[in-house]
């Protein structure tokens, strides 16, 4: 599992999970970053489970504007990882 947690944050359809309920060992990082208009400048990792990885698969907000502030460093998903509530 990569992350579990009942407190997500969701966003624009998104399940944003906090960083503590993150399973570290299946990240990796990525030089990509893209820019959201309100949110600020996203942040992502490499998915890699059994030696796949899944590029850019998860991104974050490391510093993000202040009208996304309740999303600073948690992490959501996309590119085929699918999220369980």
């Amino acid at each position: 599992m990569l992350a579990e947690s009942d407190e997500t944050v969701v966003v624009e359809g998104n399940h944003y999970f906090p960083p503590e309920s993150v399973n570290e060992q299946y990240f990796a990082g990525s030089e990509t970053h893209t820019r959201c208009h309100w949110k600020g400048t996203a942040s992502y990792f490499d998915v890699v489970v059994d030696g796949d990885t899944n590029s850019d698969a998860a991104w974050f907000y490391p510093d993000p504007s202040a009208a996304a502030s309740e999303i600073k460093d948690y992490v959501a998903f996309w590119r085929g990882v699918r999220v369980e509530s």
